[in-house]
């Protein structure tokens, strides 16, 4: 029977090893639709069901340009960099925390040399050496106090990895943006210029028939105004080309080279069209954004469990195993051996409050996580429902828009050929100049919308990670 008890003891102390204070963690239900959002502006797509957080950014961004640009961002980025340290200093902090499950285990060694009065102490000179192995004041876990710390810190090591990738995420769409604003104003500027000389010619020949008494001073001046607008134009197009330069190269971190820049909005697509027109509400978990909400949740929950765990007793262990000998030569003989075993316990009885308040503060940490949690799920779906929106009702207004800028070079063909005939007045002219102009600005803006929606579609379901 008396064999047993070591067994016995051995089983008590696992079961006690196993105790968790921590709630069973459950994740909350999600506070939006199960499934996509319905309505005249969601017509069903025709694109593949390819959920975005598989496809790589490299397959969806299709122009080479864009592409090298978002790889050399994703190597440079300043922000980037920062995410990825914030990731390491997280790793090391989970370390240090684990390391607190397991005994530190020390070696130490000393010499004493001591010489006395033989007349009082009868011994003289006398030295003492010694050599140890120990732990010290390691704690035995046996409430799970330690092990839901280091939860914790696994909890938040994995919150910053998601908060990395959602910051590449966001670096992927913004580099895309921005490389497609860039597109635009240089087609805006290129608009401005052909109108520019379009007005021109229109104003020469304005004074021309001003000389010879067939046009009137108004004439003139009105010519000269759409011609110092268009001017006008040039000079803020040239600004934001230049500005969207500079923004590219912060986002890429060094200077982007002048092959990847656009001259032009691009003809097709520069990116995918094969997006998913509805997800079930459940991929919207993917996001790393969700996910970084969620891992913080689980460290909140982890830390209750190790707030619980402090109201009981704290259990730790000081133990060294060595020699002692009183010549150097001899310390590691036989009979030298030295071993020392110091148990501790200590039980929390009045600590006004501390515990309490700490208890306390860890459920409402929980609560402010769960909420942060669930508020990042609607985000998310605003999100996507938004993109959605955007892109059920784009294919209508691009088509609407270029019947539009077609009608209005028509018109300004037909109206400048009535105008030199002398059949049309100069202002019918200048009106349909003006239309053409507002309709080529108003085409570029949808085309600029449609690009930047499909990147902000892709981003909001989770792309750009791999």
């Amino acid at each position: 029977m008396n064999k047993m008890k070591p067994f016995s003891a051995a089983a008590l102390a696992l079961t006690l090893a196993a105790c968790d204070m921590a709630p069973k963690y459950v994740r909350p239900a999600l506070p939006v639709p199960a499934g996509s959002p319905q309505g005249p502006a969601y017509p069903a797509g025709q694109g593949q069901a390819i959920v975005p957080a598989d496809m790589a950014w490299k397959d969806f961004f299709v122009d080479p340009r864009l592409a090298r640009v978002i790889e050399t961002s994703l190597a440079n980025n300043r922000d980037l960099r920062v995410a990825l340290a914030n990731v390491e200093q997280a790793r090391a902090q989970y370390r240090v925390r684990r390391a607190d499950i397991f005994p530190t285990v020390n070696a130490s060694g000393s010499a004493t040399y001591q010489d006395t009065p033989f007349s009082q102490v009868g011994t003289g000179r006398m030295d003492i050496y010694s050599a140890s192995v120990g732990v010290s004041a390691w704690e035995i876990d046996l409430f799970g106090r330690v092990r839901n710390l280091s939860r914790a810190a696994q909890e938040q090591y994995f919150a910053s990895v998601e908060n990395r990738n959602a910051a590449q995420t966001a670096l992927v769409a913004e580099v895309a943006n921005a490389w497609l604003a860039m597109a635009a104003d240089q087609e805006r500027l290129r608009i401005a210029r052909d109108l520019e000389k379009a007005f021109g010619q229109t104003l020469d020949l304005t004074k021309a028939r001003f000389a010879k008494g067939i046009a009137s001073e108004l004439e003139v001046r009105q010519a000269q105004t759409s011609h110092d607008r268009a001017r006008s134009d040039i000079a803020e197009a040239t600004t934001l080309v230049a500005q969207d330069q500079n923004a590219l190269n912060l986002l890429a971190g060094m200077t982007v080279a002048a092959e990847d820049l656009p001259a032009a909005m691009p003809d097709g697509d520069v990116t995918l069209s094969n997006l998913p027109a509805d997800l079930p509400s459940t991929a919207l978990l993917r996001r790393p954004d969700i996910m970084a909400a969620e891992h913080q949740l689980l460290a909140a929950n982890a830390n209750i469990g190790a707030a619980r765990a402090a109201f009981f007793p704290n259990i730790s262990l000081t133990a060294a195993f060595g020699t002692l000998s009183l010549g150097l030569s001899n310390l590691f003989k036989s009979g030298s051996d030295t071993w020392s075993v110091v148990p501790s316990a200590s039980l929390p009885i009045f600590d006004f409050g501390r515990n309490k308040g700490n208890l306390r503060y860890a459920r409402a940490t929980y609560d402010a996580m769960g909420a942060t949690y669930e508020k990042s799920v609607q985000t998310g779906f605003r999100e996507v429902a938004d993109a959605l929106a955007r892109r059920g009702t784009m294919t209508g207004q691009m088509e609407a828009q270029t019947s539009l800028r077609d009608a209005a070079r028509v018109s300004y063909r037909l109206s400048e050929a009535r105008f030199r005939a002398g059949v049309d007045p100069f202002l019918t002219t200048l009106d349909a100049q003006r239309t053409l102009y507002n309709a080529e600005q108003s085409l570029l803006a949808t085309r600029l919308a449609r690009a930047a929606n499909m990147v902000e579609l892709y981003r909001a379901m989770g792309g750009g990670l791999k």
